[in-house]
Order: C-alpha cells, then sequence, then structure tokens
C-alpha cells in the first residue's frame, strides 16, 4: 500500500503533464536525493539563497536571482520588489500602496487568473491594446506606443506574460520602458523548455523574470526562480526572508543584501507566507543543473515511444491520433486523439470522465476536449502505466 493509500487517497495515472493540480513534475532520484541530504544539517537561509543566486545567475544571465515558492510567489515578489525598491516604509506598508506609484502596464489580451499574483503585491494594473485577430475585427494586436500612451507618473512598471508568440516583442517593448526607467516583469512560468529561455529573456532586457521549478526543470512542485537586476532581488529577497534578528547582529552576505543600501532593517514583509525551505533549495538548484546540462534530452525517446504505444492500440478505434513529435529535442511529445463523437456514441467529456473514474484513474489532457480531442502528455509515463493508458483508451472508445 502506498503512501497516499495510507491516507485514504488514492494515487492516478498523470498523462496531463507537469500540471499543478496533479502535483507537478516527477522529480529525478538526484534531486530527491539532494532533498534528503539536505534535511540533515541547518543552514543560514540567507546564506543559502545568496548562492542559489549566484547559481541562478550563471544560468541565466541576470544579475541575481532567488528560489521562490513557486513562479507566482516570484511574481507578488517581483512586483514587490518594484513598487517598493530599498525604502522600507513602502515596504511595511504593503499592499497598501495609495501614496506611491503603483501601476503596472498589462497588454489586455495577456490579462489571466495568474496576473493575481501580481495584484497580490497590492499592484494595479492599467490595460491597453486589443488582439483584433482573437476578435474577428482585423489584423492588429497590442502594440508598444500603446503602452507608452499610458504611463503616467502612477506607472511603477510593465508586466509581460512571454511566449514565443506573444506582441509586442519583449525587446521593442523592454527598450521603451528603458527610456522611461520602467522595470518590466515577466511571467515565463512555463516557458521552459527551450534552456536557450533560461537566457534570451533576460537579453531581451526583462528586469525581473519568474519561472516555474516543478514544470521543465523537475524541481519540488512549490519551487520558483526569480531572477533579474541585482537591486531588485535584494528588495525581493528582504520582503520575504525571515527578518528576526537584531539590527546589531544581522549580517545578510553582501552579494544578495549589500545593507550599506539599506537604512535601516526591514520587519516580516509582504512576502513572508512565500517562505522556502533549504530542502527545496538544493532540490531546485540540483535540478536546474540537470536542466540546463541537458540531462533530461535523452528521455525524449522513450516518451515518442510510449505514445507510439498507444497509439497502436488505437489503430482500429473510432479516432485519428496524431503524434506531436518533439520539435528540439528538449520539449516532450504528445499525442492527440481526435474522437469521432458519433461512431464512439459518446463525447470526448465522457470518455475523460470514464477514465477518471477508472481504476486506476488517467488523467488525461484536457485542453482541447470541446474540440472533441484527448491529449496525452507522456511526461510521467513509464512502460507499464503507458500500455494500461492504451488499454483503458481502447475499451472507453470501443465498448
Amino acid at each position: 500500500m502506498s503512501v497516499y493509500e495510507d491516507l485514504g487517497v488514492q494515487p492516478i495515472i498523470n498523462a496531463t503533464g507537469a500540471v499543478t493540480r496533479l502535483g507537478g513534475a516527477p522529480m529525478p532520484e538526484e534531486v530527491l536525493a539532494a532533498f534528503q541530504a539536505a534535511a540533515g544539517e541547518s543552514v543560514s537561509l540567507e546564506e543559502l539563497q545568496a548562492a542559489a543566486s549566484q547559481r541562478i545567475a550563471a544560468a541565466t544571465g541576470a544579475e541575481a536571482g532567488i528560489v521562490t515558492a513557486g513562479a507566482a510567489a516570484g511574481l507578488t515578489l517581483g512586483a514587490a520588489a518594484i513598487l517598493t525598491g530599498d525604502d522600507l516604509g513602502k515596504m511595511e506598508r504593503l499592499p497598501q500602496c495609495d501614496d506611491f506609484p503603483c501601476q503596472f502596464i498589462v497588454a489586455r489580451e495577456q490579462r489571466s487568473g495568474y496576473d493575481h499574483a501580481v495584484r497580490a503585491s497590492g499592484a494595479r494594473l492599467v490595460e491597453v491594446g486589443f488582439n483584433e485577430i482573437v476578435a474577428n475585427a482585423g489584423v492588429r494586436r497590442t502594440e508598444v506606443w500603446e503602452y507608452e500612451a499610458a504611463i503616467t507618473d502612477q506607472t511603477a512598471g510593465i508586466f509581460y506574460v512571454f511566449s514565443p508568440s506573444s506582441r509586442p516583442g519583449l525587446g521593442e517593448l523592454s527598450a521603451m520602458a528603458r527610456r522611461h526607467d520602467l522595470p518590466v516583469l515577466v511571467d515565463a512560468a512555463g516557458e521552459l523548455p527551450p534552456r536557450e529561455h533560461l537566457t534570451s529573456i533576460i537579453a531581451a532586457g526583462a528586469d525581473l523574470v519568474a519561472y516555474s521549478g516543478g514544470k521543465a526543470i523537475r524541481g519540488p512542485q512549490s519551487t520558483g526562480i526569480l531572477a533579474g537586476r541585482s537591486d531588485l532581488i535584494r528588495a525581493a529577497a528582504l520582503q520575504f526572508l525571515d527578518m528576526d534578528d537584531h539590527p546589531e547582529l544581522w549580517n545578510p552576505p553582501a552579494d544578495l543584501i549589500d545593507r550599506e543600501q539599506l537604512s535601516g532593517i526591514p520587519r516580516h514583509g509582504l512576502g513572508r507566507g512565500y517562505k522556502v525551505s533549504k530542502e527545496e533549495i538544493v532540490a531546485l538548484l540540483t535540478a536546474l543543473d540537470l536542466f540546463t546540462s541537458g540531462a533530461y534530452d535523452e528521455l525524449v525517446g522513450g516518451e515518442q515511444q510510449r505514445l507510439e504505444v498507444i497509439a497502436a492500440a488505437l489503430k482500429h478505434a473510432p479516432c485519428e491520433c496524431r503524434l506531436i513529435e518533439s520539435p528540439d529535442g528538449q520539449c516532450s511529445p504528445r499525442l492527440e486523439i481526435e474522437i469521432d463523437e458519433t461512431a464512439a456514441g459518446k463525447s470526448a467529456f465522457e470518455i475523460c470522465r470514464e477514465l477518471r473514474s477508472g481504476s486506476p484513474p488517467i488523467y488525461v489532457g484536457h485542453g482541447k476536449l470541446r474540440e472533441s480531442t484527448l491529449v496525452v502528455n507522456p511526461l510521467h509515463l513509464t512502460d507499464g502505466p503507458a500500455e494500461i493508458v492504451a488499454a483503458a483508451l481502447r475499451k472507453s472508445l470501443t465498448q
């Protein structure tokens, strides 16, 4: 009996990928070993985060970085850092920021529920632009001049959600923001791989960028990375580290927190609830080393073979299987299964529900259910579970 069954919770087969609701990505043995080893000793979290900053800087090309309690926590801390800088009074007042600039300009088309993390800092989002293509109203999307036209004396920064298809381009937008001395905070939570996104986003002018540590990097699910300018990383660190020390004794590593830049020592900040354990920091750094070295690339071939097994099992079922191969040898392939709902006598939603209700429960990707399509991501699948998925899909489609 598994540890989950001891708690009355049934383990599932995850054919969805590294999603938060199903526990994130599988952690390699090296990462688990690092987590366990880190638990055996105590350490200064300030010194450990300073060491992490050096490793993150080397991996991203940023000046500094910290390990955060997920990418969302990184966005909250990043926004808070931009709002306050080194001003201890502002840190104390957050999330109340009526008496200093607190607006972040964001493209209307980049709004989502995830930006609640930015708003949690006290920041207020000011929307600009349109996606006229999606609206079937034209050919244009948000443009740089619209951001610039929205700048006022209440503007604190710009919030940008990165993807290869985001518009306007980050480089062009960052150049404009730099002319106005406005920091750019970038959400790149799920934009790894490819590995080049670790460095290209900073190189394009981002002042702060947040990544998930529990997806492609395969660290603990509740970890993330915030990388960027050293002064902003300092402000972020001050607002989530444990500040319960005598001012006469407090001596943080200068390469993370330069006391010479501060008028005193702040109290516990807005991000106190986003603390990260020593085990999580060490495990995340171990996973980051594996990710940047390309160690995960060798797994892609096996992932594709498992998808081919599933597709072969559905050869005569009322569906069309499309194998989407890895475009770069880094991303996992995926299998799209488009259901002939008339021939199957049931909808993709019904099949998805049947799979979740089975024993063991199977969770496939549900992002295209309204297009009558199931999506299988092989990140968590080994040979045995892949065969179980194949058999369950064939049974659901043909019975």
